[in-house]
């Protein structure tokens, strides 16, 4: 059999690493830019804000757009797009041109998601899709492994400008962007897939699954896009504040200096790369051995869900080890539940729906950013600390499970009409 769909894969996870990468750039960077540029805990907030806001609009439509053009074109389009826009961070000269062009990052960076589970659900079986989704979600953690010890090592021991950073990341787009045009093809029309690899990809896809034209408008007619979008709202926002928030917390609370912070990142991303792989596997696992898929998603994702309090512990820890071990809980966590969450909309929805139904649920998770990570933290963070918000952020994930067990159901396919 060939493994054609594996290389896929790789190409996706490196797109994904470089999307973070040009994402925490900022927050990582955040006690050198704050002091250049005079940026206040509520700027910070505000600027987030506009990262936030553009990222949940743009979901919507590039979710459609990816469905409509493709995955090789969507996910080219979208990632020219965030890479000209990390480049132009590093024109920046004030809290209110950062904010702008965190705006267009996020708008380019919407289309990253919808167009990875989208070729998922292209290339890899409904028994493997999970372990897949946690693959290349893995890339979000190894670049928030890599990248804060790397920018520490550019500023401090090259001596380069922050600004140069974003130059860096931003290039990497491009570099991605020749193997993806060269090599990205749908399964059947490949010239390395076999007929062994194209009947494995093809082997468990539900009979029922129309392929029909079916864009967001009409996604939104079921209760099943709205169990996704509800769960979204309230595990996304979780993330996003750790992604946000903890290098300032780690910097302002618990004392420690950038090159201290680009140790202690590494070790809570790892945990997290851990978290996304074996969520995935966990439940390709129990499917294997005869779960009902739908049975087997919900099964580690509550086991995800119930750490979540426990990691949330974190702002009462007095010893600095113990809050990152805790934080590491929190990302690993939410991480083995992201697998699971993203991987229930190709088993519930035709592929040709995929990217469009994503795009609503991301566009759901960026509001719950919005409010949760990027506004109201600088307000209550200025105000009373970050302790309140740490604790908050404990009972999201449960929150969000039992309203996707109430709106989903078994997480079997919808029947679309003719």
């Amino acid at each position: 059999m060939s493994r054609v769909r594996w290389w896929i894969l790789a190409l996706i996870f490196f797109a994904t690493t470089i999307n973070y990468l040009d994402r925490i750039v900022f927050s990582v960077l955040i006690p050198v830019i704050r002091q250049q540029l005079h940026i206040s805990d509520r700027e910070y907030g505000f600027v987030n804000g506009a990262f936030q806001f553009a990222y949940t609009v743009g979901f919507l439509f590039m979710g459609k757009f990816i469905d409509r053009y493709g995955t090789r074109i969507g996910y080219a389009v979208s990632i020219v797009w965030w890479s000209l826009a990390a480049l132009m961070h590093a024109t920046a000269r004030s809290a209110f041109s950062l904010g702008v062009w965190r705006g267009l990052l996020g708008l380019g960076e919407s289309g990253n998601f919808p167009a990875a589970i989208k070729g998922v659900a292209e290339w890899f079986p409904l028994k493997d899709r999970a372990l897949a989704t946690g693959i290349f979600n893995a890339g979000t953690n190894v670049a928030s492994m890599i990248g804060p010890p790397v920018f520490a090592w550019m500023l401090h021991d090259m001596g380069l400008d922050w600004r140069t950073c974003f130059l860096v990341t931003g290039g990497a787009g491009f570099l991605w962007l020749v193997f993806w045009l060269g090599e990205y093809k749908l399964p059947g029309k490949h010239p390395g897939v076999n007929r062994e690899e194209l009947s494995h990809i093809h082997g468990d896809t539900p009979s029922g699954m129309s392929e029909k034209e079916f864009g967001w408008r009409a996604a939104l007619r079921y209760r099943e896009t709205w169990g996704f979008a509800l769960a979204k709202f309230f595990t996304d926002p979780v993330w996003w504040f750790y992604l946000y928030w903890l290098p300032p917390y780690l910097y302002d609370v618990r004392k420690f200096d950038l090159k201290e912070i680009g140790w202690a990142l590494p070790v809570v991303y790892l945990m997290a790369d851990f978290g996304s792989v074996g969520g995935g596997w966990v439940a390709g696992y129990w499917i294997r051995r005869g779960w009902e898929p739908g049975r087997a998603r919900k099964a580690a994702m509550l086991i995800c869900a119930c750490m979540m309090p426990i990691a949330s512990m974190a702002a009462l820890a007095k010893s600095p080890i113990l809050a990152v071990a805790l934080v590491s809980l929190a990302t690993s966590a939410h991480q083995g539940m992201s697998a699971n969450l993203y991987t229930t909309i190709s088993d519930v929805f035709p592929k040709r729906a995929v990217a469009s139904v994503v795009g609503i649920g991301g566009c759901a998770g960026g509001i719950g950013g919005t409010i949760f990570s990027a506004v109201l933290p600088g307000i209550v963070v200025e105000s009373f600390g970050y302790t309140p918000v740490i604790l908050t952020m404990g009972v999201f994930h449960l929150t969000g499970l039992f309203l996707l067990h109430k709106l989903m159901g078994r997480l079997r396919p919808v029947t679309i009409p003719s």
